[in-house]
């Protein structure tokens, strides 16, 4: 089912995508997740086919797809490895942020369509945890250079990404959402991550406080004007983030689905000569996690609409889709646990790795 409705061209990508993954991201999800180890493979295969260009405009190289291509992507890639999906997600949010600046990013831009320059954001922060648009560290000036001190927590693809985009209050700011967008690299002097990831679910996806102790960067590296990144946040960002996050919730109940179908019509009693499927209640399950995962893509679809119509309530659908998908992958994961009773629990169905990463999307902010 083309539930995104997308074009003849935008299938084709798709369908590239899905056999990619079938054959370079699913052969590793099970041991990322097992390891508590970065999906390098998964990420590598996605960069060589020019994936990590998805968003990127083709004046600088990209395949210039946008919002409705992101949700169809993530998702086809969070069937195969929710811990992969989220880190090509937070990927494409910082592209989003280099997006909105063009003319200061164009570098990093070129080389994300190349494959060679992975993103990621740096927004949360210890000291106001999940309200991430309000941060307590601020920039201070020395000259043409300023100065970032502060802990950001949970960056995604911590030690592994080439840009980091780092939220600061802007120099002499008095209110803690007059911030400023800067772009720190790898390369960059003054910054450490702090320790491993070793979480329940999502393990591979890196993410690890990020330390910033006199960090100096010269002015150029501000990604927006001073004290005016909220537009950019909330208005290219976070929409990438939520709807994307609403994909990796969709991909998980996807893969339950596909793994408590395959074992329900797969296996049964040989004295009675019949299938697990036909027994009611697994049945009832079955159909449920398929009508709940239908209609979380169908909301997913309809704020795509809301967003590409400039439907005046569009970021209520935005924060709605990913709040209603989130919650849908609990019930649906969930359900698969239940219905593939001791073999789900016993891990080789694959439906216990999917219920842990989908805890993962229920508890990040907004």
């Amino acid at each position: 089912m083309n539930t995104y409705r997308l074009n003849a061209e935008q299938l084709e990508t798709l369908d590239r995508l899905a056999a990619l993954a079938d054959a370079q991201i699913a052969p590793h999800a099970a041991d990322v997740d097992a390891e508590g180890r970065y999906p390098s493979e998964s990420m590598r295969a996605l960069a060589d086919a020019g994936f990590w260009g998805l968003t990127v405009s083709t004046e600088h190289g990209g395949m210039g797809h946008g919002l409705r291509m992101t949700a169809a992507a993530v998702d086809t890639i969070a069937q195969r490895c929710a811990s992969t999906a989220m880190v090509y997600l937070m990927h494409l949010c910082g592209v989003a942020a280099y997006n909105a600046a063009p003319d200061r990013a164009g570098d990093q831009l070129r080389a994300a369509a190349a494959g060679k320059h992975l993103s990621t954001l740096a927004w949360s922060e210890r000291g106001s945890r999940s309200h991430f648009w309000a941060p307590v560290s601020q920039a201070a000036t020395d000259g043409d250079d300023v100065i970032l001190n502060g802990i950001k927590s949970w960056v995604t693809s911590a030690g592994q990404a080439n840009g980091y985009v780092a939220t600061s209050r802007a120099p002499g700011a008095e209110t803690p959402m007059a911030i400023t967008l800067y772009l720190v690299t790898d390369e960059d002097a003054g910054f450490r991550i702090e320790k491993p990831w070793d979480a329940m679910g999502m393990r591979g996806n890196a993410s690890a406080p990020m330390v910033m102790e006199a960090l100096r960067l010269r002015r150029s590296r501000a990604l927006t004007e001073d004290g005016a990144a909220m537009d950019v946040m909330m208005g290219q960002v976070l929409p990438t983030f939520a709807l994307g996050n609403s994909a990796v919730s969709i991909g998980c109940c996807e893969a339950a689905v596909a793994a408590t179908q395959a074992h329900l019509t797969g296996q049964g009693f040989a004295h009675l000569g019949n299938k697990l499927a036909e027994l009611p209640n697994l049945r009832e399950r079955l159909a449920k996690m398929r009508l709940r995962t239908d209609q979380a893509r169908s909301f997913l679809a309809s704020t795509l609409d809301a967003l590409e119509t400039g439907a005046p309530d569009a970021m209520l659908w935005v924060l709605g889709t990913k709040a209603q998908a989130a919650d849908t992958s609990l019930e649906v994961t969930d359900l698969g646990m239940r219905a593939g009773g001791g073999a789900a629990f016993s891990k080789h169905l694959g439906v216990e790795r999917v219920f842990r990463d989908a805890r993962a999307m229920n508890v990040m902010a907004p």
